[in-house]
């Protein structure tokens, strides 16, 4: 393993926030980025730099998770967001996938498994817990159908394929020879292009194809 991976929590109730800032601090894998108690707060967290994952609470006073998450990928921010709630409605589940969530856990998951599926989560994969997983297949059957990928351009496709791979916008730059800044480029345009309001609904349309 390289270097840990920086956590963004954000929660509103003080109490519980410090307990989750306590689990990812206790495993090594892991670093604090910050904790915020808004989603005003976590905007202006990562103004300057970006966390590698952004744990997002749903149910906020003022600035809801689903708030937060369509202001945060509005921004470009490319961390992975994983919401982590009490919610296991389905309407809940389908509009945060959509809205380009990477995954979706409840809060009464077991803390080594909440840190076992960050860590995936990374690993380019999308994270839901086990009671809700079966919504998706819903959303599966709405992806619009239309053939994108046939407007794409090479170097489009090539930058897709590592993304469905779940690399990061930095190994997909390492492995292209481009800088990271263009390969952000491309991901926007293939977000697009393809009507993916995440990387990880791009893929997942891309696998099934």
């Amino acid at each position: 393993m390289g270097k840990p991976y920086s956590v963004l929590v954000v929660d509103d109730h003080p109490l519980l926030r410090r307990g989750i800032c306590q689990l990812i601090t206790s495993d090594s894998d892991f670093t604090l980025f910050g904790e915020a108690g808004s989603g005003l707060d976590a905007l202006s967290a990562i103004e300057d730099n970006e966390p590698d994952i952004i744990l997002l609470d749903l149910n906020m006073k003022g600035m809801t998770g689903l708030d937060t998450l369509n202001a945060l990928r509005q921004e470009g921010v490319t961390s992975r967001i994983v919401i982590l709630t009490v919610s296991d409605a389905k309407q809940d589940v389908i509009r945060i996938i959509r809205a380009g969530a990477d995954g979706y856990l409840l809060k009464d998951t077991e803390p080594d498994l909440l840190l076992e599926k960050l860590k995936n989560a990374m690993q380019g994969h999308r994270v839901i817990s086990e009671s809700v997983e079966e919504y998706l297949y819903e959303l599966k059957d709405a992806a619009d159908e239309d053939d994108w990928l046939s407007n794409l351009t090479p170097r489009e496709l090539q930058i897709l394929e590592q993304v469905a791979e779940g690399k990061s916008n930095r190994m997909i730059s390492e492995l292209l020879h481009i800088s990271e800044g263009t390969v952000k480029v491309h991901v926007k345009n293939l977000l697009r292009k393809g009507h993916a309001k995440s990387r990880t609904e791009m893929a997942v349309r891309y696998l099934n194809q």
